[in-house]
């Protein structure tokens, strides 16, 4: 057998110590595909509340189309 690490009074080998590294990253590093994110509403800079009324009115038909 090869030279391993003594961890914990334990021998370990470098590739179970390679394979954990590998997964502890890949597992910190992939975002959640399960976890759920929330759509960006577009910000309104209107002058008016008719104006802001008519976009708000005009996104929510357009993005019912969608």
């Amino acid at each position: 057998m090869g030279a391993a690490y003594n961890i914990l009074g334990k021998s370990v080998p470098p590739h179970h110590l390679a394979i954990g590294t590998i997964g502890a990253v890949v597992a910190l590093v992939i975002p959640k595909p399960w976890g759920t994110t929330a759509k960006p509403q577009p910000e309104i800079q209107a002058s008016s509340k008719e104006e802001e009324a008519f976009i708000t009115e005009f996104l929510s038909k357009h993005q019912e189309k969608h």
